[in-house]
């Protein structure tokens, strides 16, 4: 029986993504990051460079800065389905901007495929010393009395550090008055000046002022304890069971690209983000690595977009 014309063509293609697979890549590739000197860029960088080492390719990072990723995704969301246009997404763009901004030009469910997660930034619940409560327990509990008030910093509205407030507060019930500010830096100034008592603030830029003590710190808000601060409880383990709000990197590529291609990005991502040495420099940098499959990347990408979008609906929250 004759292959019909469609057939033979489908066929041709599948060969053909097959043989790409084999001998991908064969030119440079570029990972589209959002503003240089971030932390996703320095994880872009490094990523970039270990992959070119691999690959016997150039690897180059193209920064497209502003709104917190999100003109990045949108760049990249329009590139050659091919393999050669990559992604580097996060929360912010990826998880919180479906519902921070209203007319978002992209889908990142529907205009990008998943390749593997890369690397989780936890954080500090802190406070001002002045601050009687010496667990999380007793913090919430301070937070319910009518008279409570206390508030809490930001980098900004939509930032990690104001949702993850904004979550603790859905979760147990408080009243916590929020105080944007522009930048996580500035945040944490206010925090140890004593202008607001809490933030959220990411574990490499907390960890020294809390050794130096000019603020305390009530939980981390990864799934485990981090390396950097073995000696400070998860929020699980401080009484919130569950809870979790971390800063998340994760790789991906246009929509239609060749799976075979995913396949092979993946395989070869995963090996980098999985060596002994990528840990060591992820732990330099407060990050963890967090290697998936494309599925349970699609998978957690979904549960992120559903979570922040109660939190932000709650809140009110929308995008500066």
């Amino acid at each position: 029986m004759k292959l019909s014309g469609l057939a033979l063509f489908l066929a041709a293609m599948l060969v053909h993504a097959a043989n790409a697979q084999d001998t991908f890549p064969s030119k440079s590739v570029r990972i589209i990051a959002a503003s240089p000197a971030t932390s996703g860029d320095l994880l872009a960088r490094q990523l970039a460079l270990k992959l070119g080492e691999s690959w016997k390719q150039m690897v180059i990072v193209e920064n497209r800065a502003g709104a917190g990723g999100v003109l990045a995704a949108e760049f990249a969301s329009k590139g050659t389905p091919d393999g050669y246009t990559l992604h580097l997404g996060q929360l912010a763009s990826f998880g919180a901007a479906p519902s921070l901004i209203k007319r978002l030009s992209y889908d990142p469910q529907r205009n990008f495929q998943p390749i593997t997660r890369y690397a989780e930034l936890p954080q500090l619940i802190i406070a001002h010393p002045s601050i009687p409560a010496t667990t999380l327990k007793e913090l919430i509990a301070a937070a319910k009395n009518p008279g409570s008030r206390l508030s809490y910093a930001s980098g900004g509205a939509g930032t990690s550090g104001h949702l993850t407030l904004e979550l603790l507060k859905n979760s147990v019930g408080i009243n916590l008055l929020h105080i944007p500010y522009r930048g996580v830096g500035a945040a944490t100034t206010a925090v140890i000046s004593g202008e607001v008592q809490l933030a959220v603030i990411p574990v490499p830029i907390a960890i020294p002022q809390v050794k130096a003590g000019k603020v305390k710190a009530y939980a981390i808000t990864s799934r485990k304890r981090f390396s950097l601060a073995p000696d400070i409880p998860t929020a699980s383990e401080a009484g919130l069971p569950a809870f979790e709000a971390t800063t998340w990197f994760a790789m991906f590529a246009p929509a239609l690209t060749p799976q075979p291609i995913i396949k092979r990005l993946n395989k070869d991502m995963v090996n980098v983000i999985s060596a002994p040495e990528m840990t060591r420099w992820l732990g330099m940098q407060g990050a963890e690595p967090t290697p998936s499959t494309p599925a349970e990347l699609a998978s957690f990408l979904a549960d992120e977009i559903s979570k922040w979008a109660r939190v932000i609906k709650t809140a009110g929250i929308t995008a500066d």
